[in-house]
C-alpha cells in the first residue's frame, strides 16, 4: 500500500511550469528519494505534499485517502511533517517549547512541570539525547535537526520528508543521523529524502525518483539503477541554446581576482583560487556546496573568518564592497531583486549606479551624460525598454537582468563576479547576458562565472567543482554533462 501519491500534478506560477504531471508514489515505511537539477521541480512538489500551495491540476493521496482542505492544518500535520535544510526551529526557546509550540496546553495556562515531562517522553521515544529544558540555540546542528525530526512526529505524522539534511553535517554525523533513519523506518515511519549527494541516495533508500526539467522522469530501486543511469535520467540530452566561443587562457595573464586559504565557518573552507585576465572559471556544486557564499565573499559580501581576497593586484579589506568595485570589481548578484536594481529608478540610474561620479563635475551628475552612457549599454547589451528613463520595475525579468549586468559592465571592470546569470531568462536573454561575459573576457577581464545551469559553465575555460565547502575537482573545458554532474554530486566515476 502507498503512504503517499501524488498524480499528475501541474503547477504554474504565470509564464513558468513548475511541474508538469508530475507524480511520485512513496510505499509504506520505505526511505524514497526524490532527486532532479536545481529547477526540477522537487520543490514545488515538498509544498504541495505539505499543503502550503494547491497543485493547479492533479491530486494528493495519503494513505489512499484525499489530502485535507488546505485550511486545516492540524490534519496536514497529522500527516506530514518536513524537515528543511534551514531550521525551523527557534533558538530563544527551550527544547521543550520548540517540541510543543502552539500546543503547550489544551485549556488554560501553560502547565511547566508537565510540558517538560511530555517533551523528555518525546524525546526518550526518538532516541533523542537532549536535555528539554536548554535553549534550542545552544544546540548542535546536528541536535536541533533531531528535535526537528521528533518534532515532526509528535504531531502523529508518519511520512516525513527530509529535505538536504546533510547540507550542514560532518561525516559523523551523516553516519548518526542515517541511523536514526534506518531505525525510524523500522517503527514503520515513510520517509522522502531529498538531497544532491547521490552516493546517500544509495546508502539511505530503497527506491528513487528523478525529476527533470519539471516533469516526472523514472522511478526505479535504487538497487536496480547503476550511477551512471541516476545521472544520465537528471540531465538528459544536453542542449546547448548557446554557442561558445573559441578561446585559450593565457596562463601567464595578470591574476586579477586571487583567494588564499579563505575559510567561513558553515560555508567553505582553505579556499585557493586564481583567475587570469581572458580567463572565464566557473563555480559549480549544490545549494550546499559553498559556491555561493565564496563568490560573496570575492565581492565583499561577507566577511570571511580567514584568509585575503585581492582584484586587480590590490587586497580588500574583508567585508568591504566599496573597495573591491574601486579596484576594479564588477558583480552580477544572485537575487537580481533584492541585490541588482532600485525598481523605481530608471534604466539610466541603475546601470550607471557604479560610475555616476565620472557622469557630472563637483558632485552633481549630468543627465545628458548619463543617458547617452545608458544608450550605449542598452544597445550592447539589447536591452528591451522605451528609453533610458524607463524604470527598470517595469521592465521583464530577461530585461531587468541585462540592467543588473550593464550596470557591472559600466565602469570597464578587470574583474567580473557573475551569479547565476541566466535564471529566469529566455533563450535570446541568455544568448546576450552569456555574450557579455565572452565580451568582457576578451576585452581582457578575468571572470567568476557561478552557475546551476551546465550550459552557462559551458563558456568557461576551467570549471572549479565544490562539494561540502571544499573544491574538490578542477575540470577542463570539454566535459561532459554525466562527468560534471557525477562530480557535483559526489558521485565521481
Amino acid at each position: 500500500m502507498s503512504a503517499v501519491e501524488a498524480s499528475d500534478i501541474t503547477k504554474r506560477y504565470g509564464p513558468t511550469t513548475a511541474l508538469e504531471r508530475a507524480g511520485i508514489v512513496i510505499a509504506e515505511g520505505e526511505t524514497h528519494a526524490l532527486v532532479g537539477r536545481n529547477g526540477a521541480g522537487k520543490s514545488t512538489l515538498v509544498s504541495i505534499l505539505t499543503g502550503l500551495q494547491r497543485p493547479d491540476a492533479g491530486q494528493v493521496l495519503f494513505d489512499g485517502r484525499p489530502a485535507p482542505a488546505m485550511s486545516d492544518r492540524d490534519a496536514w500535520r497529522r500527516r506530514v511533517a518536513c524537515v528543511y535544510q534551514r531550521s525551523t526551529i527557534i533558538p530563544s526557546l527551550t527544547v521543550a517549547e520548540n517540541l510543543f509550540l502552539n500546543r503547550q496546553s489544551e485549556r488554560g495556562p501553560i502547565r511547566w512541570r508537565a510540558l517538560r515531562a511530555r517533551a523528555r517522553q518525546v524525546l526518550d521515544q526518538y532516541g533523542v539525547a537532549v536535555d528539554a529544558e536548554v535553549l534550542a540555540g545552544d544546540l548542535g546542528v546536528e541536535q536541533r535537526q533531531l528535535v526537528e525530526i521528533a518534532r515532526a512526529l509528535s504531531f502523529g505524522a508518519r511520512f516525513i520528508i527530509l529535505d538536504e539534511p546533510t547540507a550542514q553535517l560532518d561525516g559523523p554525523a551523516i553516519e548518526r543521523l542515517f541511523t536514526r533513519m534506518r531505525s525510524l523506518r523500522e517503527q514503520g515511519v515513510t520517509m522522502m529524502f531529498i538531497s544532491h549527494h547521490l552516493e546517500e541516495v544509495y546508502e539511505v533508500c530503497q527506491s528513487v525518483t528523478v525529476f527533470r526539467d519539471a516533469r516526472h522522469v523514472v522511478t526505479s530501486p535504487v538497487a536496480g539503477l547503476p550511477h551512471d543511469e541516476l545521472v544520465a535520467a537528471m540531465t538528459g540530452e544536453a542542449t546547448t541554446d548557446y554557442q561558445t566561443r573559441s578561446r585559450s587562457a593565457d596562463a601567464s595573464a595578470r591574476v586579477v581576482i586571487s583567494a588564499a586559504g579563505l575559510t567561513l565557518a558553515g560555508r567553505y573552507s582553505g579556499i585557493d583560487l586564481a583567475v587570469r585576465a581572458g580567463e572565464i572559471v566557473g563555480l559549480a556544486g549544490s545549494g550546499s556546496s559553498g559556491k555561493v557564499g565564496l563568490a560573496e565573499t570575492l565581492v565583499g559580501l561577507r566577511k570571511a573568518d580567514a584568509g585575503a581576497v585581492s582584484v586587480n593586484g590590490t587586497t580588500i579589506r574583508p567585508g568591504d564592497v566599496a573597495a573591491a568595485l574601486r579596484a576594479g570589481l564588477g558583480f552580477v548578484p544572485q537575487d537580481r531583486h533584492a541585490q541588482g536594481f532600485v525598481p523605481l529608478l530608471s534604466v539610466a540610474e541603475n546601470a550607471t549606479l557604479p560610475i555616476a561620479h565620472k557622469l557630472g563635475r563637483l558632485g552633481t551628475v549630468s543627465p545628458a551624460r548619463r543617458r547617452a552612457r545608458a544608450a550605449t549599454l542598452i544597445g550592447e547589451l539589447d536591452i528591451k525598454t522605451t528609453g533610458p528613463d524607463q524604470p527598470v520595475g517595469d521592465l521583464s525579468g530577461g530585461n531587468a537582468q541585462k540592467v543588473v549586468m550593464a550596470r557591472a559592465l559600466a565602469d570597464a571592470p578587470a574583474a567580473l563576479v557573475v551569479i547565476n546569470p541566466t535564471a529566469g531568462v529566455d533563450v535570446k536573454a541568455k544568448q546576450a547576458l552569456l555574450g557579455a561575459v565572452e565580451d568582457a573576457v576578451a576585452g581582457g577581464a578575468g571572470a567568476v562565472l557561478v552557475s546551476d545551469e551546465l550550459d552557462d559553465l559551458r563558456i568557461c575555460d576551467r570549471v572549479l567543482v565544490m562539494l561540502h565547502g571544499r573544491i574538490v575537482k578542477d575540470m577542463p573545458r570539454g566535459w561532459s554533462d554525466p562527468e560534471l554532474v557525477a562530480v557535483v554530486e559526489g558521485v565521481d566515476r
